[in-house]
């Protein structure tokens, strides 16, 4: 396969993997009203692993890594940037929430500047400010008077997404894409499974639907629950599989720019399913978030190159 058809076969795995998750992440508000985060993630855990067993022998899935403690760390820092991103949905859009996940190559170039002292051109830096403005303008009048939680959590994922994509290529390399979604889903199960453990001994004071989400420890919940459930962990094994692979047989500069298409996706089932819009200045800033990662992505081919 030519390196042009890799990228188009790349770029076809990223819109599934973007339809799919813009589609299942808009029914977390929906989940969010009858348990609560920590047993939704340990739920979704538990049914991607019986769906993955379920695959294993026809499809010839390699699950065990080669290196345990590089797919350990890699696994626990993704799984904390979804435990957040998630906790986030149930009380943003999933565009505004997506925008804040993608600041990532944003995160990955500060990184590599601050902790492994990679130098960054004026080309870069521009790109970095860029992304901060639009950052600003999706979370809104919130980010301008002191930011609620809630708009901070999805640029708190970015950041941690960074750091795993950042581990995803310096640690797993050699690591397939089922054992990575494996150890991915795996640390999800047992985050939850702390989660519901600790608010089992020491209960919160819950609100009512939603609001209660973050705070909700272990409850029975009825089938509505269970259904979006496995919606969730079918769609996410399907689509973070096929996001992965994609990042295996294209360069990460292109894949990472190919990924933003969750963006206009993301929107796009918020309007269908919920019937509401963006603010102007969230579409603005949504724009802005795009051309400073693909700015930095396609600079990084360039020096690269």
């Amino acid at each position: 396969m030519s390196n042009s058809d890799r990228t188009l076969a790349a770029a076809g795995l990223i819109l599934v993997y973007a339809m799919v998750i813009g589609f299942t992440d808009n029914y977390v508000r929906v989940i969010a009203e009858e348990a609560g985060l920590w047993q939704f993630h340990l739920t979704r855990s538990l049914m991607a692993a019986v769906l993955l067993a379920l695959a294993m022998v026809p499809m010839g899935l390699r699950l065990r890594p080669q290196r345990w403690g590089a797919v350990v760390a890699r696994s626990s820092i993704h799984g904390a940037a979804m435990v957040i991103y998630f906790g986030a949905l149930a009380f943003l859009d999933v565009a505004l929430v997506a925008a804040g996940l993608f600041t990532a190559p944003i995160w990955v170039l500060l990184i590599s500047r601050f902790v492994y002292g990679h130098p960054i051109g004026p080309v870069r830096i521009f790109a970095v400010i860029l992304g901060f403005a639009g950052v600003v303008l999706v979370l809104g009048p919130e980010a301008l008077a002191g930011a609620s939680l809630p708009a901070v959590l999805p640029v708190l994922a970015g950041a941690m997404y960074a750091m795993g994509n950042i581990a995803t290529r310096e640690w797993c390399a050699g690591e397939s894409a089922e054992t990575l979604l494996a150890g991915f889903f795996a640390a999800l199960g047992v985050i939850g499974a702390v989660g519901m453990a600790v608010l089992w001994m020491m209960p919160l004071p819950v609100p009512e639907g939603a609001e209660g989400f973050l705070q909700r420890g272990p409850v029975w919940p009825g089938g509505t629950f269970y259904f979006w459930t496995f919606v969730q962990a079918a769609g996410s094994l399907i689509g973070v599989g096929m996001m992965i692979r994609a990042y295996q047989i294209t360069e990460a500069s292109k894949a990472s720019v190919l990924e933003y298409v969750i963006l206009p996706a993301s929107a796009f089932w918020t309007w269908v399913l919920w019937g509401t819009g963006l603010a102007p200045l969230a579409v603005a800033g949504m724009v802005l978030i795009v051309v400073a990662g693909s700015m930095i992505a396609l600079r990084a081919k360039a020096v690269e190159g």
